[in-house]
């Protein structure tokens, strides 16, 4: 258990990777922990789309820029795989379950020596036509919602802890 805590206390965000690839072994590792995340009732959800691809990878940070109005830089940070999240909106508790998949898999990323990042706007993206021609693509159909895009690769870069803030926790005896 105390490896768990560990594990839970070092995983930080990280803001630069190296242009190595990660092998398809441990992205696989990383999202099977993905499809082990609690979901409301058992429904599971969400579900991933485990990219590689840098033209795909380029295409979403475009548009993720747009969506922040940002012209220039990368938000995914030069990572060599985004693993996006999406959650079926008919259960009730899809943005919950998809939230969950991105908290296993940031750290079983950490846990096999890898860094990652939870890049926001996927929900913006899979709005956008474009989003919604890479699912038809893919073909993924059904009412789907983005919850977060999982950045994930070698670390180029230390990200330090930030102190605990006070007052975080209040116990009711």
């Amino acid at each position: 258990m105390n490896e768990t805590l560990e594990l839970i206390k070092s995983r930080r965000s990280v803001k630069k990777y190296k242009d190595t690839p990660v092998d398809k072994a441990l992205i696989e590792k990383i999202v099977e922990a993905g499809t082990w995340a609690a979901t409301g009732r058992n429904r599971q959800s969400p579900i991933i789309l485990a990219i590689t691809d840098k033209e795909t990878i380029a295409q979403l940070s475009k548009i993720n820029a747009e969506i922040m109005g940002v012209e220039e830089g990368d938000p995914f940070y030069g990572a060599p795989c985004v693993l996006v999240v999406l959650a079926d909106k008919t259960a009730s508790t899809y943005l919950y379950d998809g939230s969950l998949v991105m908290g296993n898999m940031m750290l079983a990323a950490h846990a096999l020596g890898l860094g990652s990042c939870w890049i926001h706007r996927a929900k913006q993206t899979f709005e956008r036509p474009e989003g919604k021609a890479l699912l038809q693509k893919l073909g993924i159909e059904g009412d789907y919602e983005g919850i977060g895009n999982c950045v994930v690769g070698y670390a180029d870069m230390q990200p330090q802890p930030k102190a605990r803030k006070e007052n975080w926790v209040y116990y009711v005896d």
